[in-house]
């Protein structure tokens, strides 16, 4: 047998992604094999590159073979204080010790974990419209300024064969529509989060926007995000409910809340993408909180996501991950839905910086609207370092 191999270094990057930061964390071995995964500190984790820094020390040095060990080691390191950037800071070097044991041994990181089920990945395309209403210039299309223009990009996502798209809701101000985000950004609705009649009204008629255009065999989600409290999410549901959505996405820490909007709701319920860990998710799935829950595999880690999916299957409960992010974080997100049999749907961004893809050695390929799952070793896909390095993060860049 040869010497064993161990983490030798590691180095963190970030890059303008347009109105967002784009992270990446590379581990390089003592045999020369290196390892990527894609982390967002764009996305409310601010100082998740400085966690990540406190908690190698205690990866450097090990077998990167070992990954319940090394996953065991931090652990103990944040005992009191799990979760939250913490959470993310592990799941970032777990996913790249990942893409370093499938080089090792010359194969996916699905084929490390029983296999794949699937090697074309259904997708939706998400943030439908709403780049283009709020980033039109840094994405490349035509802004989209009225409900009209929504109706063309659902008439776009037809033409390109796209079986699901995901929206925000806008509202219309003196003729023109703008995102309504009280959760995110103080402006309208900031902070108390109510609903209004006009705001439902706004609900139904984006929606209704895109229904016009793509037809009605495309699915549709409405994602609703942390913009309302558990009466208002019930008020949408109602107004949107005779749009025939796929499922109304909402988030809220506390289960109860969300298994009583469930209940009572005319459309299926999708939440969970800023839980971490099987801890976070267990209350909900017992209250039955969730048609399909939605698991951010760049926050939890792979391995981890891969026991919230077996979890979740227990309670008849199909996962879709949370990816917004680059096309590292899509390759690590469809190994994650090809190699669980509980698997809904993929959420991708085909909008998004004009320049996005300098910062990767493969782009996504779509068939017929699938996305074709990578079947190199590791994650398949690797970061154009020179790329990422060429465009440092700016002042604008910092958010999502």
């Amino acid at each position: 047998m040869g010497k064993p191999v161990k983490i030798k270094t590691y180095e963190t990057f970030k890059c303008d992604a347009g109105w967002r930061t784009f992270s990446f964390l590379k581990l390089v071995t003592d045999s020369g094999i290196v390892g990527w995964s894609e982390y967002n500190e764009s996305f409310g984790s601010p100082g998740l590159s400085g966690v990540i820094d406190a908690l190698m020390p205690h990866v450097i040095g090990r077998d990167p073979m070992a990954l319940e060990l090394i996953n065991a080691v931090l652990a103990t390191r944040s005992t009191q204080s799990r979760g939250g950037v913490v959470r993310q800071a592990i799941a970032a070097i777990e996913n790249a010790l990942l893409d370093i044991k499938g080089k090792a041994l010359g194969v996916p990181v699905y084929q490390l974990f029983g296999g794949k089920l699937r090697d074309r990945i259904p997708v939706y395309w998400s943030h439908c419209g709403s780049y283009r209403m709020r980033n039109a210039e840094l994405v490349g299309e035509p802004v989209v300024r009225t409900y009209d223009d929504m109706t063309r990009v659902g008439a776009e996502v037809k033409a390109k064969g796209f079986a699901a798209l995901k929206t925000n809701i806008a509202i219309e101000i003196d003729g023109l529509i703008q995102a309504y985000r009280p959760g995110f950004v103080v402006g309208r609705g900031f902070p108390e989060r109510n609903w209004d009649a006009f705001i439902a009204r706004s609900a139904a008629k984006t929606v209704e926007a895109f229904r016009k255009g793509c037809g009605p065999d495309v699915g549709i989600m409405l994602d609703t995000n942390f913009h309302f409290r558990t009466e208002g999410f019930r008020r949408i549901a109602e107004a949107v409910g005779p749009t025939g959505l796929t499922w109304l996405e909402l988030d809220a820490h506390d289960p109860k809340s969300i298994a009583l909007i469930r209940r009572e709701s005319p459309c299926p319920i999708a939440s969970g993408e800023t839980l971490l860990e099987r801890r976070d998710f267990r209350p909900y799935l017992e209250a039955y909180a969730f048609d399909t829950a939605i698991v951010d595999v760049v926050w939890n880690g792979f391995y981890e996501s891969l026991k919230i999916a077996a979890m979740a299957e227990v309670y008849e409960v199909n996962v879709a991950p949370h990816n917004f992010y680059g096309h590292l974080a899509s390759a690590i997100s469809a190994h994650f839905c090809a190699a669980v049999p509980n698997f809904r749907i993929m959420e991708i961004d085909i909008d998004s910086v004009k320049w996005r893809d300098e910062f990767f050695t493969l782009s996504p390929v779509f068939e017929n609207g699938d996305y074709v799952l990578p079947t190199g070793p590791g994650w398949g896909v690797e970061v154009n370092e020179a790329a990422v390095r060429a465009r440092p993060p700016t002042a604008a860049s910092g958010g999502i």
